[in-house]
């Protein structure tokens, strides 16, 4: 569980050193500087290891169906850590905008968040090919 632990946090660390490096360059920033928190490593292993039983659970689903559901459980995920680390005085992001919720989710991050899903699932997937290799 532990190196899947790293790897979720690997990817969540370096897919959003690229989301932001390109959302730099559509703002017109052609150092395409990205960036994230320490704190999202922690994040996103955790949020991977968990998302991995909801992976289970859900797996017969149709493709759509599944990505909504992964839709719903990151914006719970996003909330509920970015409230959780702003009650301690951290604030690893901050989303402004017509879309922003207290500004730790965004509306219009819900395309992102399909996609992202059922890429987890892929990743997941590979994981346990990788783990019985190791094992």
């Amino acid at each position: 569980m532990i190196y899947r632990y790293v790897i979720y946090g690997l990817l969540g660390w370096n897919l959003e050193v690229i989301w932001t490096g390109a959302g730099a360059f559509l703002d017109g920033d052609i150092n395409m500087i990205g960036h994230t928190s320490l704190w999202m490593f922690v994040i996103y292993g955790a949020a991977g290891v968990c998302f991995e039983k909801i992976h289970k659970f859900i797996s017969s689903k149709r493709w759509y169906e599944r990505g909504l559901i992964w839709m719903y459980f990151i914006f719970t995920a996003e909330l509920i850590s970015g409230l959780l680390l702003r009650s301690v005085g951290i604030r690893a992001w901050e989303y402004t905008g017509t879309f922003s919720l207290l500004g730790v989710i965004r509306l219009d991050y819900a395309p992102v968040w399909f996609v992202v899903g059922l890429i987890f699932e892929r990743v997941h997937l590979l994981c346990l090919k990788i783990g019985e290799k190791i094992i």
